[in-house]
């Protein structure tokens, strides 16, 4: 298997550096999934979401099929386990339907775990036996798959335990988050010229991400920080779901079509909110999240503002340290923040849309093979989102990491951060 580079250092780490990463990684998706009961991995609370004994899986096979298949000698256990969790690499075989991942009672959450050890030990004992740069190449693309999948497995579950109508909890022992009052709003000013945008340098990152290039920015302002919930309350409350002046048109049948009047996971009363520790208190002063793109876009409107571009946004945030609300907090949700700097919470908390759609950069090739189907295949229809969130792994982000949702996506922790042409 050929694999063009991904931005990986070309001298990789010693083979027991690189396997510590690989179960470090590994170990913190069953951490997460040790929380849950057997019965709770199975559910798929919508088509858009996975069962976690099937996110456990498939991050399982990625390594086997990428990593341990084009190895000499190795057969599969169960090899008619491909089908199943196979996500969307359509050139390496035939899937299950994905609306249909939650009837895969078997294999059961424990055959699922000793998959995982299996092929665990495989892949050390391969990484072990000497340095491969190529193979290292596959296995950080592995590590980083794995965490967007622990973010996957946290925002998946959270809609699946809001349709039980006892709200369970995904964590009680999470510490709360103190609330502290939002900064005030205020708009942080760029010039207008040629800027560079796109990953460079040593260390991983995804093909989307490149190649740098040099584009032209307009001028204009940035936020100081995410829209809180009391600003998105006030937007509730002076009919803005009521008002299609406010809307995209398909914005508007999405509303119209889905009944929206507030924001995913609040209540009736705009009171409380459906969060992974349960139940609880809107912070008025924390960042608004599980909005789509749909919601940004119109409160932006209402708030006589915009979202900002992603060439904005990241020029912005490139020279500032990556630092924030992140999984690994234990918090599991967006907070209040008071920061001293210019702008404040550009990562983790939520990721925030950008008024750009998910296309590709100038010179964009995919990835050879099948991990070409990672991520350019998707370049259609989707929006971008940049930042992290309070359920992404601190490590896995950076300043030209490039999220992508489809516009009507709200179980993500989703957030919006405003721009302006002034």
């Amino acid at each position: 298997m050929t694999v063009r580079p991904l931005g990986l250092d070309p001298t990789p780490s010693a083979p027991a550096d690189l396997v510590t990463r690989f179960l470090g990684v590994r170990r913190r998706s069953a951490e997460l999934a040790s929380r849950l009961r057997p019965e709770d991995t199975v559910i798929q609370s919508m088509p858009d979401a996975s069962p976690t004994k099937w996110h456990l899986a498939h991050t399982t096979w990625f390594f086997e099929h990428f990593v341990l298949g084009p190895s000499e000698g190795y057969v599969s256990a169960n090899p008619e386990w491909h089908f199943l969790f196979n996500s969307y690499y359509q050139s390496v075989g035939p899937m299950h339907a994905r609306p249909s991942r939650g009837m895969i009672t078997r294999p059961d959450f424990a055959e699922v775990l000793d998959y995982r050890r299996r092929v665990d030990d495989a892949v050390a004992e391969r990484l072990l036996r000497g340095d491969d740069p190529a193979l290292a190449v596959v296995i950080e693309l592995g590590c980083q798959h794995e965490q967007q999948h622990q973010e996957l497995l946290l925002t998946d579950i959270k809609h699946a335990f809001a349709q039980n109508p006892l709200e369970p909890a995904f964590t009680t022992e999470a510490p709360r988050a103190l609330s502290v009052a939002a900064p005030v709003l205020r708009y942080v000013p760029f010039d207008e010229g040629v800027v560079e945008v796109g990953h460079a340098g040593d260390g991983f990152h995804f093909d989307n991400e490149g190649p740098r290039h040099r584009t032209w920015r307009q001028a204009g302002s940035l936020a100081n920080r995410p829209v809180t919930n009391a600003e998105f309350l006030a937007f509730v409350q002076d009919g803005g779901y009521r008002d299609p002046l406010l809307w995209l048109s398909d914005g508007w049948a999405t509303v119209r079509a889905e009944g929206w009047q507030r924001p995913f996971y609040w209540d009736e009363a705009c009171e409380t909110e459906f969060t992974l520790q349960g139940r609880r208190a809107i912070d008025p002063h924390a960042p608004v999240c599980h909005v789509s793109y749909f919601e940004a876009d119109a409160f932006a409107r209402w708030a006589g503002a915009r979202l900002p571009t992603e060439v904005e946004w990241e020029t912005m945030a490139t020279s500032l340290p990556v630092r924030g609300n992140f999984q690994d907090n234990g918090l599991f949700h967006p907070r209040a923040s008071s920061f001293e700097t210019d702008l404040g919470q550009m990562y983790g908390d939520v990721w925030e849309w950008t008024m750009s759609p998910y296309v590709s950069y100038p010179g964009f090739r995919p990835l050879d093979g099948a991990l070409g189907e990672y991520n350019g295949k998707f370049m259609n229809g989707q929006w971008i989102l940049r930042g992290g969130s309070c359920a992404t792994p601190s490590d896995h982000i950076r300043a030209t990491y490039r999220n992508f949702f489809p516009p009507h996506a709200r179980w993500q922790f989703t957030g919006i951060r405003l721009g302006n042409d002034r």
